[in-house]
């Protein structure tokens, strides 16, 4: 009988038969009015980065997938799928909910989907409370493991308000062929860094902070890849960090890695007043703006969110100031390019 880790391996060949891409974005999702999807931006948006990313998470934290309704994210993965075949792109569905029944109720629900070919599997978060403990969680994550699905498993103490264990991820990844990733955006990186054998399930770091290349195996780091936010805004940066460090390039790759971290946390700093949204939306979709309408951004309307709010210019004219300096170029645009 094949091995646990054998099982997994099948299964991430199947689904990746490229081998799985080591930069995904939680990619943003664009409104012409409150809860309404701005399709040509998101397509536009998708398009300028599929060059340089390997998958998408749809929704995302980033994409606002939190505050959406179930007909919202349904709309969207409609939207995203027919997005991502035609850009051979494969998409990891997030069902970000904060209890098991939820999310048990949202994969069903977005059954349908695991039949396109650019299907990748469902994102979840273990269940939400500060208080369950390690056998509570393992408990709530066994149910939507036994659905059988490829499951991304989603580190997220920001919302969750508690971590899955270095040991409740070693045990799901002994017993569970069909966790095929792990994507940590807690900052604390303990699962990783804790060395244990998950028997060849794909790690991921989401965390903005601290650095990107010094993270990745070729550095002395303990992560397969990355799953960020700013793969929205800087994809082509991060896969050439990437593609530096995979061919030895280590100095070359630790340098770009710092400037591109230093324009994100004055960027990040940049929209801690915002009260709406969450900063990894608002941080992105300041920079997006700019990157989509280049030297034309202020004759545009400021980017919304969800809810029908618009991001306030003051960090978008700064956001502008910064990218203009990161380039030493004049801003084009994307959507004027396409």
């Amino acid at each position: 009988m094949p091995s646990i880790s054998n099982c997994r391996q099948q299964l991430q060949q199947k689904l990746f038969p490229q081998g799985i891409p080591r930069l995904w974005c939680p990619s943003l999702t664009h409104f012409s009015a409150a809860a309404q999807f701005d399709v040509q931006r998101i397509r536009a948006h998708v398009t300028a980065m599929s060059p340089w990313i390997g998958g998408l998470l749809v929704p995302g934290s980033t994409g606002e997938g939190w505050e959406m309704t179930d007909d919202d994210i349904e709309q969207l993965l409609e939207i995203t799928f027919e997005i991502a075949n035609s850009l051979n792109l494969p998409v990891l569905i997030g069902v970000l909910k904060t209890s098991t029944d939820n999310v048990m109720s949202g994969i069903q629900r977005l059954h349908q989907f695991s039949q396109h070919p650019r299907f990748a599997g469902f994102t979840v978060c273990p269940p939400q409370g500060e208080k369950l403990t390690q056998p509570e969680i393992l408990a709530g994550l066994r149910t939507v493991f036994d659905t059988g699905y490829p499951i991304a498993l989603y580190q997220l103490p920001q919302v969750t308000r508690n971590e899955v264990s270095r040991e409740t991820v070693q045990w799901l990844a002994a017993n569970y062929h069909n966790l095929i990733l792990f994507k940590d955006t807690s900052g604390h990186d303990r699962v990783a860094n804790s060395g244990v054998d998950l028997q060849g399930v794909f790690l991921v770091r989401g965390a903005e902070a601290g650095g990107y290349a010094p993270w990745l195996k070729e550095a002395g780091g303990p992560y397969d890849g990355f799953l960020l936010s700013t793969a929205n805004v800087f994809a082509k940066e991060l896969a050439t960090m990437i593609q530096l460090a995979e061919t030895g390039q280590i100095d070359e790759a630790r340098a770009l890695s710092t400037r591109l971290e230093t324009l994100v946390q004055q960027t990040f700093d940049s929209v801690k007043s915002i009260s709406a949204g969450n900063p990894f939306t608002n941080a992105n979709k300041v920079l997006d703006h700019i990157r989509a309408y280049g030297e034309s951004f202020h004759i545009q309307p400021a980017p919304l969110l969800y809810s029908g709010i618009s991001l306030p210019w003051e960090p978008i004219a700064q956001g502008h100031e910064r990218l203009k300096v990161w380039q030493q170029a004049p801003l084009t645009g994307y959507l004027n390019t396409l």
